[in-house]
């Protein structure tokens, strides 16, 4: 086969930009879509949600913002579309599709939702110890709020050779989305690993979006880059044996250069060696990278080992709260006034008996990124934010953050600047686990639905 497919890269996270991905689906002539929109705490934040809203859907909260910025392109283009903006309930998401594919006069267009991926009734019988400190799986069950495996490609290239146009999925690995449609298209064998890999590795570099285009890369003077402002996602044009040039829409802001596609392929990736995804162990050593024109890099040789025989889980559980507020000074002595109000606010913690596993106090602008590592001699500030977090088991313990804040703002320092009105100050925490369980043990299913 001698065609090139081009794939587009639609979303990195939850909260990314919606305008590139609506210039990719108007301007970048693309074969297929793909949004990734999940990070490794968002379906256990999903389950809160859920538990304390029943209104709450279980997808993608900008699922709506998306669909409406791209549907037209891509549908006047018979661009497909892939996305894991399911999160917990990937049927409600491919619905709400077919809600847009209507409300836009498009009947007839096949959405896919791949299921399997939310295994948390079973997880415990499933896999016996913790990645992260070794410690038995079954320590997690009193605080316990959801387990997700990570899927690969193959339900997605399955839907997608029984029709459909659209496929939702839930926790899916990153780079599985992109590679499915190369698989599908160029009839890949899944257990294919020179292919897979290569796939997966443009997958990688696809996933985080502008990352490749020079986004989380601009350092003024060292590094910079064209109008940040306007940033356009990067598009592979791959081939049937999964070698690709990455490009991206013309006039969009950014740079493809060498720089930003190294940073990316690198990011993330604790061995590159053996970048290990569902679908196959990616060896990004062996990779060739070429400029081949101005925001053309052309990447080759991407390498790939067999599969791992089992997925990794994430398990997300409740690990308590945090309490969190932070007030100001500004001007000369703004630095011995942050010090005093910190002293007080440790005796007030002291006098109402805080229960924290920790807490902390930390001046923005000072020390409240390198902490006991900033230099005893760090130039004095202008201003200082005063930030105060603690962590606790309960949420009561956690509201006395703000309560003594609150105090500050009379009974504190002279000139403390505090913000009004109040926000949340107090939020659950989430903490994620690791795990592995054997593929076979994790069955997949896939919903059609037709608008």
């Amino acid at each position: 086969m001698t065609r090139t497919l081009r794939i587009g890269a639609g979303a990195a996270w939850w909260g990314d930009r919606v305008e590139p991905a609506q210039w990719s689906a108007e301007r970048g002539d693309l074969d297929y879509l793909c949004f990734e929109t999940m990070a490794e705490a968002t379906v256990s934040a999903a389950q809160v949600r859920a538990r304390r809203d029943p209104s709450f859907e279980g997808y993608d909260t900008y699922l709506d913002d998306r669909m409406r910025a791209v549907l037209p392109g891509c549908m006047a283009r018979g661009t497909k579309i892939i996305s894991n903006q399911g999160w917990i309930n990937p049927e409600a998401a491919a619905k709400r599709v077919l809600h847009w594919l209507r409300e836009f006069g498009h009947r007839g267009v096949k959405v896919a939702a791949v299921n399997g991926s939310l295994i948390t009734d079973r997880v415990l019988g499933m896999t016996d110890r913790i990645l992260e400190n070794g410690q038995p799986t079954a320590t997690l069950a009193p605080t316990l709020i959801s387990a997700e495996a990570y899927l690969g490609a193959e339900p997605i290239v399955q839907a997608l050779k029984e029709g459909a146009q659209i496929v939702i999925t839930g926790r899916v690995a990153d780079p599985s989305i992109f590679m499915a449609p190369m698989a599908f298209e160029f009839g890949w064998d899944p257990l294919d690993h020179v292919r897979i890999g290569r796939g997966n590795g443009l997958g990688h570099l696809l996933e985080c979006g502008a990352q490749v285009t020079g986004g989380y890369f601009s350092d003024p003077g060292f590094k910079d880059v064209p109008e940040p402002w306007n940033f356009g996602f990067p598009i592979a044009e791959v081939d049937a044996d999964g070698n690709a040039t990455l490009g991206k829409v013309a006039g969009t802001g950014g740079a493809i250069t060498l720089q930003t596609v190294k940073e990316q392929m690198l990011y993330e990736v604790h061995d590159p060696a053996n970048y290990i995804t569902p679908d196959v162990v990616v060896d990004f050593t062996t990779a060739q990278l070429e400029q081949v024109g101005p925001d053309r890099v052309r990447v080759t040789g991407i390498g790939g080992k067999p599969r791992t025989p089992t997925l990794k889980v994430s398990i997300g559980c409740t690990e308590g709260f945090i309490g969190e507020d932070m007030f100001f000074y500004a001007g000369p002595g703004a630095l011995r006034r942050a010090q005093l109000a910190k002293t007080i606010l440790q005796e007030r913690f002291r006098i109402v008996g805080l229960q924290a596993e920790e807490y902390r106090v930390d001046f923005l602008g000072l020390n409240a990124i390198h902490g006991d590592a900033t230099p005893a001699n760090a130039p004095e500030p202008y201003e200082i934010a005063v930030r105060v977090a603690a962590r606790t088991r309960t949420r009561e313990e956690a509201a006395k953050v703000g309560r003594e804040v609150d105090g500050m703002a009379v009974s504190g320092i002279g000139h403390t600047g505090k913000r009004v009105p109040h926000q949340d100050r107090t939020r659950e925490v989430i903490g994620v686990w690791s795990s592995l369980v054997p593929r076979e043990q994790v069955p997949w299913s896939i919903v059609h639905y037709e608008s």
